[in-house]
């Protein structure tokens, strides 16, 4: 029984997008490794950006720096 969890940030990803996100991983591992869908488990966890950071910055910090051209 698979299980998939994808972790994006939260920054207005639409219920469409992540239905469209959970039927394309559930497609490829039917494809690839023949697994059933009926199997198939995926969670998407959003995340602020405040709590995800990378590069010593939250992402919040960054995506505030590379809108004012600053890197």
């Amino acid at each position: 029984m698979p299980f998939v969890s994808i972790r994006i940030t939260r920054e207005g990803n639409t219920a469409e997008q992540k239905a469209q996100v959970i039927k394309e991983v559930t497609e490829t591992l039917e494809r690839v490794l023949h697994k059933p869908p009926e199997w198939t488990h995926i969670t998407i966890e959003e995340i602020d950006t405040d709590n995800w950071g990378f590069a010593g910055v939250t992402t919040t910090e960054m995506r505030k720096a590379q809108a004012s051209g600053k890197r």
